[in-house]
């Protein structure tokens, strides 16, 4: 009989709260605040904080912060709005910054 394993998962660093799947993953190569961040297409478990407009490496977005729904850890960012055309297809994703999760089930 075969073994029953789960879906690949990222969780919160500080409370290992699931936060996201790994078939979720877009690219693993965005630029967070702290290093390395991944694109996803859904968070879970997960608090919006407000919008706001930064300027990022790729120019202005609108952006609000994603915090653990549990600890209230600092995970990443949801791109709210691209003013940028060829930045369109960021809106409604997430980072999720490399330094903020870990893997589960892997």
């Amino acid at each position: 009989m075969a073994e029953l394993i789960g879906p690949r998962l990222y969780s919160c660093c500080n409370c290992r709260n699931h936060v996201a799947l790994h078939d979720d993953v877009i690219s693993k190569s965005f630029q967070g605040r702290n290093g390395r961040g991944f694109l996803f297409s859904h968070a879970m478990n997960i608090m919006v904080g407000p919008k706001e407009d930064r300027h990022l490496m790729t120019g202005l977005h609108t952006v609000a912060d994603v915090y653990c729904c549990d600890c209230r850890e600092v995970l990443g960012w949801k791109y709210e709005r691209a003013y940028e055309e060829t930045q369109k297809y960021k809106e409604g994703k997430f980072i999720l910054e490399k330094s903020r999760i870990v893997k589960e089930n892997w």
